[in-house]
């Protein structure tokens, strides 16, 4: 059983765990409905308990929750449960900066303020999944405030949303998203166009990029070496592929094993095969 400090609306309340010390926030339809301070709660399956322990900042979660309108909870719980429903298990002590991003999202809206990301299109591909659980975000946001959030918006909570899936902070999966971009770039000037990015060779080379330094990241190393075959076969590619990985070493500052390269030339190859043939 807990015992409420705060009732914060409907479906939310701040509570102790009878004879604790410890603080949680309890988010479950009507769980804190009509309920008063020092009131007992026992919560169903169907509630999530959230501990304002955790993290490095317990202090800093404490206010923020009590400082923010509580559905901007309830809608980064919503979002969860989706992430949990298509993913399995999720971090969800990523739902308080979430539900801060959201309702900072909310206070640009009003204001008129746009936020510009430049990886927006690159989130999409390389988090297709997430970008579309976060989609739920400009759902409920349309429901509750009556605002429609943009693209660049939802591409922000769908980096917490792979955050909290792939125990991965959402400045590093940002990180990543900027590194593949750049290598992207590198790959279209060598062509000297644009790669179409509804390609499939397009959808498979930006994920190889973003495994490859999800790789990196973790020191996990490939087994089967193709390095010679593929230089000899396709010398171009192989070039280029040498210069986007030693690239990427320097930008993630991460030690990239030569055995990538090979690998990478290949998904180049398949892309300057599609582009020479329009």
């Amino acid at each position: 059983m807990y015992r409420v400090t705060k009732a914060l609306n409907h479906n939310a309340v701040l509570a102790i765990e009878k004879d604790g010390t410890k603080e949680y926030l309890i988010l479950g339809k009507g769980i804190g409905f009509g309920k008063k301070v020092s009131e007992y709660i026992s919560p169903t399956k169907d509630c999530h308990i959230y501990s304002l322990q955790n993290g490095q900042e317990p202090q800093n979660t404490k206010a923020l929750i009590r400082n923010m309108n509580p559905k901007y909870l309830e809608i980064a719980n919503a979002i969860l449960d989706k992430a949990e429903k298509e993913f399995g298990a999720v971090d969800r002590s990523i739902l308080f900066p979430m539900a801060d991003h959201i309702s900072f999202a909310v206070k640009r809206m009003q204001k008129g303020e746009e936020i510009s990301n430049p990886l927006t299109q690159d989130i999409q591909v390389l988090f297709y999944k997430e970008y579309k659980i976060a989609m739920l975000a400009k759902e409920l946001l349309e429901e509750s405030d009556h605002i429609i959030i943009d693209e660049h918006e939802i591409g922000y909570i769908a980096l917490h949303v792979h955050s909290s899936i792939c125990d991965e902070k959402v400045s590093n999966a940002m990180q990543i998203a900027a590194a593949v971009r750049e290598c992207i770039s590198m790959i279209e000037q060598d062509i000297g166009k644009n790669i179409d990015v509804q390609t499939i060779s397009y959808n498979r080379l930006m994920n190889h990029i973003k495994y490859m330094a999800a790789r990196a990241l973790t020191n996990e190393e490939l087994k089967l070496n193709m390095n010679d075959y593929i230089a000899q076969q396709f010398p171009n590619s192989f070039r280029v592929a040498t210069t986007v990985c030693n690239h990427l070493e320097h930008h993630l500052k991460v030690h990239l094993p030569d055995i990538e390269i090979g690998y990478l030339a290949m998904h180049i190859e398949r892309v300057y095969a599609e582009q020479t043939t329009e």
